[in-house]
């Protein structure tokens, strides 16, 4: 570890936030004159943008033969954008779901999800495990946009979303609409610049702070499955928390959630599928993966589905919960990787008291908000779709 890797991930976050700016304000004008959906847009062209960094990482790991850093990176950062990225945007901003994402996207991460860890059980993600995951990908993908060409309307001059209650963040919407229309003003070919340019420099910016972070930790004795899942995953998600907090801020929250749901299915059905048809006799997948970490991905998708039906938000008490449960499994990890004492009580504490407590939070607030709106919906007159 020296100052030289310290000042690379330093100027990779500059360039991370500047890629990230144009990034949005480009998918935003796209969105506005190209007849497609922000939350599409999101789930399309930011998710694979934002996602390019762990394609690029995951294409040179099995390259150079380092498979479990291309397994762990993709699952660490699938990991990484629904506990800590996500988590992170709605601490920020409450955010407000569309129904196509828990009806179509939110079904599709968790199915893909599943998908990965059957083809992984035999140890290995075969050239036709591949396939069948880019199939998916590419099905999800044509179906999505067919269906936003047909269902949108021509584009007004004020957004229209349905509005989160939040004292601290009443302008939001405005924020958002003003920004819309002035995205709305740029020319096609423009935005189509600001896009590739905003994803160069995500890309850039990723490479300087992933190799940074990588001299770093390889210092430290870490294996390669744990570099993956930890200092791979995050610095390579960077494009994606970047983005998606300048959405928030921005107010572009269908671009904000969708691309975190569109970068998750992205990473598997493009990011891992497409370098496993090439590979020779497949990608390896490492016992330890199997058994923690594909299935915790797994978990982290499977309990988004609860928390965006019940209320279409993601509340700032979820976002902090899903914070801190990413920062127990980085915990975990680090202990597991050091061999730490300390790892067997933490261990413990985690497995029988921590998690219960938070799988209890999360039933109950669902049995209640489903409680709630069935009440609601049968004391008060229908009401139009709002969402």
């Amino acid at each position: 570890m020296n100052a030289f890797d310290i000042a690379r991930i330093a100027l990779g976050l500059v360039v991370l936030v500047g890629g990230a700016e144009l990034l949005v304000r480009g998918a935003s004008s796209l969105a506005a004159r190209s007849g497609l959906s922000p939350l599409v847009i999101g789930l399309t062209v930011v998710a694979v943008g934002t996602s390019s960094p762990e394609f690029a990482v995951t294409v040179q790991a099995v390259l150079s033969d380092e498979m479990d850093l291309a397994i762990g990176n993709v699952v660490g950062s699938n990991i990484v954008n629904v506990l800590l990225i996500l988590g992170v945007a709605a601490l920020i901003l409450p955010l407000a779901v569309k129904r196509q994402l828990v009806r179509v996207d939110v079904p599709v991460m968790i199915v893909l999800s599943v998908v990965l860890l059957l083809c992984a059980l035999d140890g290995r993600i075969s050239a036709t495990d591949g396939l069948l995951l880019l199939a998916l990908w590419l099905t999800h993908t044509t179906v999505i946009v067919i269906l936003s060409r047909r269902e949108t309307v021509p584009p007004r001059p004020e957004r229209e979303e349905r509005p989160v209650p939040d004292p601290g963040h009443g302008n939001g919407a405005s924020t958002g609409a003003a920004d819309q229309r002035s995205a709305a003003g740029l020319g096609v070919a423009v935005s189509v610049v600001l896009i590739v340019a905003g994803v160069a420099l995500l890309v850039a910016g990723a490479n300087l702070l992933v190799s940074g972070a990588v001299n770093i930790a390889t210092s430290l004795g870490l294996s390669g499955l744990v570099i993956g899942l930890t200092v791979v995953a995050v610095g390579t998600s960077l494009p994606e928390l970047v983005t998606t907090l300048v959405a928030a801020i921005r107010g572009e929250r269908d671009i904000a959630i969708g691309n975190i749901v569109g970068s998750n299915i992205a990473n598997i059905g493009l990011v891992l599928a497409a370098p496993a048809l090439f590979a020779n006799g497949g990608i390896p997948v490492a016992p330890a993966a199997i058994a923690l970490d594909i299935p915790l991905m797994v978990a982290t998708a499977l309990v988004v589905f609860p928390i965006v039906f019940t209320g279409f938000t993601v509340q700032r008490w979820e976002g902090a919960l899903f914070v801190a449960l990413y920062v127990a499994y980085l915990t975990y990890l680090v202990l597991d990787a050091t061999g730490h004492q300390a790892l067997t009580g933490f261990t413990q504490t985690m497995v029988f008291f921590i998690l219960p407590l938070a799988l209890i939070t999360l039933i109950t607030t669902v049995a209640y908000d489903l409680h709630r709106r069935a009440r609601k919906k049968a004391f008060a007159p229908p009401e139009g779709d709002s969402l």
